[in-house]
């Protein structure tokens, strides 16, 4: 299969975190552009990091990428969109109300449920609205990591049988005349990503067995809601000699029988191979270099201050231990092995003898695929967004509906059906688990970055609210963002891979964190090949060019821990302990 012969007008680039869906969809598009065509590349990903790998400041309107003529480039920014949407429904009611009521609505308009809904329209219209992209051949879209990404590729459906079906005119974001005007768009949106003539949705995977895994349910996720037409991008694949060389031959090994392995939903789909580059993938001459049969394996003239390694992530794990109790969360970007980790934490305290109790927050995960035989003093759960939607509305029909008459109980359950409830549902179900930290550790893998950032964005939100009607708030909502912001009840751990995206992408996290007044207690460098031993030419200029950014992460950290490359994947509890490291463990492994 070759994705540039077969392009359709949309095509939407998904897949887990860190397998390089935006390396791909920017290669994919400047390939189109360099055939003469019209190429509109969008980022729906709220921590998207097209500026840096185009080289180029990108915002919500089309951007032209210089050196590629005939390619144009924008983020979908959700609080740009959200200020817009906001502006666009109070306009028409000011100066014929009350300033008290258009505060009273810009107010409730300004919670995470808004911004959602005003980044999904941004979308809606590029694929909806002919007329927007009636100037492009092709529009492709670089979606965030798998779980934000159904859930925005669902919206369409989901509001559109909502407000055909709604008879108050209301919904959680006020007056339905907003969403209205909308309506014919959403319905647009939905044929178009039904029709397969039109789009194509591709799914971005490395080839590992979870990443694999991952994309299988994906596929088949998709399909449920019509979108069909779908194909394969296995990314990453070693090519290189490796006889002699045990993590060369792991690595190529690893692949290929994952690949061999592959969920039988994948092996019908159009696959394209990628190989594995030796450099970062930043910039337009790297990006046009992605496809290429044979690649350079020169690495960057980067030197490291140290070739100090930091230490193992065993001795954060000890200096965890210390508090008795308490919540550890893992953020970063997709793909860095944050659930690994975060499972890695949780067994072994769980095997010193200390109640665990191991989540997550990201709706593609599951920690069952890593964590497959607990201990007595572990237990898992996962904020499963339909379940917890469920459960929510089924509390408020019991609560606040047992006592209206049965007009209004129908009216509740009607508003109960809006989109939005998952999302109180969700964070209420966060809050919860949160809580638990008084009790015992709490280990909480989270979503990607972006979506982590939209929770506390709404963490924040929900504060304000607190304040002002605590006394209908659960504790645990109301003491969220204090504890969030307690270093001593919550320590956050930053993980991330030596590489320019990731690290990146981490530091704006950090930045945004210390906005909110929360503060990382440790970063964790995960996957790394400097530790290793390998002759393999390719790992080899990897293994050189980790340094610079092993420098950048010291230079931002108070603490740092280091997971090596393994020649096993810790995809079982047996391999979690590996992860740990120790003293000796590593230092047998350094060159």
């Amino acid at each position: 299969m070759n994705l540039v012969d077969q392009a359709t007008k949309y095509m939407f680039f998904t897949g887990k975190g860190g397998v390089g869906k935006t390396s791909v969809s920017c290669a994919i598009a400047i390939a189109l552009a360099d055939t003469g065509k019209r190429v509109l590349l969008v980022s729906t990903d709220p921590a998207s990091n097209l500026d840096e790998v185009l080289h180029v400041a990108l915002s919500s309107t089309p951007t032209s990428v210089p050196g590629v003529v005939g390619l144009d480039a924008l983020n979908i920014d959700p609080e740009a969109a959200a200020r817009e949407y906001r502006e666009r429904l109070i306009t028409p009611y000011r100066g014929l109300l009350p300033e008290a009521s258009l505060k009273s609505m810009e107010e409730q308009l300004s919670g995470s449920c808004t911004t959602e809904i005003a980044a999904f329209d941004e979308f809606a219209r590029l694929l909806g609205d002919a007329d927007k992209t009636a100037n492009y051949d092709h529009v492709i879209f670089d979606t965030a990591p798998t779980g934000h990404t159904m859930r925005l590729l669902s919206l369409p459906k989901s509001w559109t049988t909502f407000i055909e079906g709604n008879t108050t005119g209301t919904s959680c974001l006020g007056p339905l005349a907003g969403l209205q005007q909308q309506q014919d768009t959403y319905a647009s949106s939905v044929r178009t990503l039904m029709d397969g003539a039109r789009t194509t949705l591709v799914l971005v995977s490395r080839p590992e067995q979870t990443a694999l895994r991952e994309a299988a349910n994906t596929s088949a996720e998709l399909r449920e809601i019509g979108v069909a037409n779908q194909c394969l991008v296995l990314n990453g694949v070693l090519n290189g000699a490796t006889t002699g060389d045990a993590i060369g031959s792991a690595f190529a090994t690893r692949g290929q029988s994952a690949v061999q392995s592959m969920p039988k939903e994948l092996t019908k789909l159009p696959t394209q191979e990628i190989l594995l580059s030796a450099r970062a993938l930043i910039g337009v001459e790297a990006l046009r270099n992605m496809f290429k049969s044979e690649l350079s394996v020169t690495a960057h003239d980067q030197h490291s201050t140290t070739d100090e390694l930091p230490p193992p992530l065993l001795n954060i794990v000890d200096e965890l231990e210390k508090s008795g109790k308490g919540v550890i969360m893992t953020m970063g970007k997709g793909g860095v092995g944050k659930t690994s980790i975060a499972a890695a934490i949780a067994v072994e305290l769980a095997r010193r003898g200390h109640p665990v109790h191991l989540s997550t927050t990201d709706p593609a995960a599951h920690i069952s695929w890593v964590v497959d035989n607990p201990l007595p003093l572990l237990t898992i759960s996962r904020i499963d967004p339909s379940e917890e939607t469920k459960a929510y509305q089924d509390e408020v029909m019991q609560t606040a509906g047992s006592n209206l008459d049965e007009e209004g109980r129908a009216l509740l359950d009607e508003d109960l059906r809006s989109p939005c409830t998952e999302e109180v549902a969700v964070f209420r179900s966060f809050a919860n688990v949160m809580a638990k930290g008084q009790a015992g550790f709490v280990v909480l893998d989270t979503a990607p970055t972006g979506h982590t950032i939209l929770l506390l964005d709404a963490a924040q939100a929900y504060h304000k609210e607190v304040l002002r009607q605590s006394s209908n708030m659960p504790d645990a909502v109301i003491n969220l963002l204090p504890r969030l912001r307690d270093p001593e009840f919550t320590r956050i751990l930053i993980v991330t891979l030596p590489e320019a995206t990731p690290v990146h992408e981490a530091k704006r996290l950090q930045e945004d964190l210390a906005r909110a007044d929360i503060h990382p207690f440790a970063w964790i460098i995960n996957q790394s090949l400097s530790p290793v031993q390998t002759r393999n030419a390719v790992l080899v200029a990897r293994q050189q060019n980790e340094k610079l950014y092993m420098d950048e992460v010291k230079q931002l950290a108070n603490r740092v821990a280091i997971v090596p490359w393994l020649l096993e994947a810790p995809t079982h509890s047996s391999g979690l302990d590996k992860l740990l490291g120790g003293k000796t463990q590593l230092k047998s492994m350094v060159r």
